[in-house]
């Protein structure tokens, strides 16, 4: 595939093309579902261009790549009429979710096992982790979505799962090997905060 033209005028009208060409509009189940990819797409990337200076070559980079081209490869599936193939079309197997479930497991040793739940947060890049993982189940539930309307290979489904789990498991890595403290939740902090326990916040003239 060669791209000439970056802009070609054909969206204008609120429709866009899906791979075979065919008219859709822009704010259709199968087009939210392959942006919402995207975005995941990209947020993965930014925490790729967050680390490179300082950890390039490591392992993790090497996964976040590979992460973001099986990304790429489920935005071109989503773009594709049921039904229809293209020479060279890209696949996900139930091999890239084991992948997936590799990196958890080797990402989890050495981590202190959870007793609470934690706040999103734990650095620049542990917290764009936690970003990415948010937007991870934003595009699984619009590829479910899309699924109880039109086919969708399960494999797509079961990959978005695993990652969202693999992005909350390396968020914590990271916070922990750059020696961050985990915030965790805690019950009925905003009463405190807002002065519904104890004495009532100084009112500021």
């Amino acid at each position: 595939m060669r791209i000439t033209k970056v802009y070609t005028k054909y969206g204008d009208k609120g429709q866009t093309r899906l791979a075979g060409g065919q008219h859709v509009w822009k704010d259709s189940l199968r087009v939210e579902a392959y942006g919402t990819v995207d975005e995941l797409n990209a947020a993965i990337g930014l925490v790729h261009a967050m680390r490179e200076a300082s950890s390039a070559g490591d392992h993790l980079q090497h996964e976040l790549r590979w992460i973001q081209n099986k990304l790429f490869d489920i935005g071109g599936l989503l773009a594709t009429v049921p039904g229809q193939s293209f020479k060279n079309m890209p696949r996900v197997s139930s091999a890239d979710a084991a992948r997936l479930e590799a990196l958890i497991d080797s990402s989890l040793e050495g981590l202190p096992p959870l007793k609470e739940f934690i706040l999103p947060g734990g650095g620049p890049v542990g917290s764009q982790l936690h970003m990415a993982r948010t937007i991870c189940r934003r595009a699984e539930r619009r590829c479910v979505s899309l699924m109880r309307k039109e086919p969708v290979a399960p494999s797509i489904i079961v990959f978005l799962n695993r990652l969202s789990d693999a992005l909350f498991v390396l968020a914590r890595r990271v916070t922990n090997a750059e020696g961050l403290a985990e915030v965790f939740w805690q019950r009925d902090a905003g009463e405190e905060q807002s002065g519904k326990k104890g004495k009532p916040p100084r009112k500021r003239t």
